[in-house]
């Protein structure tokens, strides 16, 4: 069953005079439960892209579907509210509050949502127990973007976009943040879209989809998608 749909997309954003089309007639189904890769080099419409469908950016042109509803349809009030309850966000820079400890940083998407998870089982199933009472500056680059990752799945999402989430972290601890990932829309059933520039990523997921110039140019579905710990970057 599809969660999202994109019919004939088109997002053009203007700069004085000049028109860039950062998305062209794009059209793409995300199922339910279902691991995207959308990949591509900077420039191609990978954020625009993840921005579109998290409720962020409005489009020019096409329809955007969240199940039956129309986001343009969407009051302001009920577009908070999805992005609120219904997508949690990952960042490449992890966008913690600095004098706040783990444990604190996830409670702060607690707070705002309707069914959040547990704080302490969200750090649970990013394997940060342990770690819940240190401040952002006290632990790794990997670490906090295990934070991020907790706060993001700490509000219980339908959906999790993940915008470059290892592009700041190095080779090991990327496949570690991957792996992650994989387990969450394996054990909690989320559907996960990540962006990437790196290609190799992909291989890990049901489905890649890779963007050139604001257009799909290929989809490729993955039968039997690579373990995060196989795969070489």
């Amino acid at each position: 069953m599809a969660l999202l749909r994109l019919d004939s997309v088109t997002k053009t954003f203007h700069m004085g005079e000049v028109a860039v089309e950062a998305l062209r007639d794009v059209s793409c189904e995300v199922c339910e439960g279902e691991f995207l890769a959308v990949v591509g080099p900077s420039g191609s419409g990978k954020t625009t892209l993840l921005n579109t469908v998290g409720g962020l950016d409005t489009i020019s042109a096409g329809e955007v579907w969240y199940r039956d509803r129309l986001l343009s349809d969407f009051s302001s009030a009920e577009l908070t509210r999805y992005r609120r309850d219904t997508v949690g966000f990952v960042f490449q820079f992890y966008n913690l509050v600095p004098n706040l400890t783990a444990r604190e940083n996830v409670m702060v998407a607690t707070e705002i949502s309707r069914r959040p998870m547990d704080v302490d089982e969200a750090l649970r199933l990013v394997e940060l127990e342990e770690r819940r009472d240190h401040f952002p500056a006290q632990m790794s680059g990997g670490e906090q973007q295990r934070v991020a990752i907790a706060r993001a799945v700490a509000k219980d999402p339908e959906l999790l976009l993940c915008d470059e989430p290892t592009g700041a972290l190095d080779f090991t601890t990327g496949k570690r943040i991957l792996r992650l990932l994989v387990d969450l829309k394996r054990q909690l059933g989320k559907t996960v879209i990540v962006i990437t520039h790196n290609a190799a990523i992909a291989r890990a997921a049901d489905r890649m989809i890779r963007l050139r110039s604001g257009q799909i140019v290929e989809t490729v579905v993955n039968p039997e998608p690579t373990p995060p710990e196989e795969i070489v970057w």
